[in-house]
C-alpha cells in the first residue's frame, strides 16, 4: 500500500501576498484559487515537478502564521536553484554544506550532492530549505 503526502498547510496572516510570493517568486503553480466567504480562503499551489502541494488560506487550520519549519524542497542544482530564486527577489542565504560538523559555507567546485542546501522564510516567516540532489537511487 502506497501512502503519499499530498498537501501540506502552510499558515499565513494574507492569504493573497502568500500567493503571490509562491506563485511569483517561487514559481509554483496555482492549482485553485477558492474564496468562498471572508472567513474561508483556500490557494494550493504546487512546485514545479512535485507531487505534494502547499495550501495557503484563511479558515483552514489553527497554527500561528510563520510556526512552519523545515520544509524541504529537493532539485539537482543547488547554485543554479538559489541564482533563480535571487533573480526572483527571494532573501536566500548562500550555499551551505550540511554535515556532521554542522553547516559550512560552500566551496567552489565541491560536490554538493545531498549535502547542499539554502534557506530562506516566506515572508511570514515559514522556513524552507532547499536541497541538492542530482540521483536518486
Amino acid at each position: 500500500m502506497n501512502w503519499t503526502l499530498e498537501v501540506v498547510v502552510v499558515p499565513v496572516s494574507d492569504v493573497d501576498r502568500a500567493k503571490t510570493f509562491y506563485a511569483e517568486k517561487l514559481g509554483f503553480d496555482v492549482d485553485h484559487d477558492m474564496e468562498v466567504s471572508d472567513e474561508f480562503h483556500v490557494v494550493q499551489l504546487t512546485p514545479p515537478g512535485s507531487g505534494c502541494s502547499i495550501v495557503v488560506g484563511k479558515g483552514v487550520g489553527d497554527m500561528r502564521p510563520g510556526s512552519l519549519k523545515g520544509l524541504q524542497l529537493v532539485v539537482r542544482d543547488i547554485r543554479a536553484a538559489r541564482a533563480k530564486l535571487v533573480e526572483r527577489g527571494v532573501e536566500v542565504g548562500e550555499v551551505l554544506v550540511v554535515g556532521a560538523s554542522g553547516p559550512r559555507p560552500a566551496r567552489d567546485g565541491e560536490n554538493l550532492d545531498n549535502v547542499g542546501f539554502v534557506f530562506f522564510d516566506d515572508p511570514d516567516g515559514n522556513g524552507w530549505a532547499v536541497q541538492q540532489i542530482s540521483a536518486r537511487d
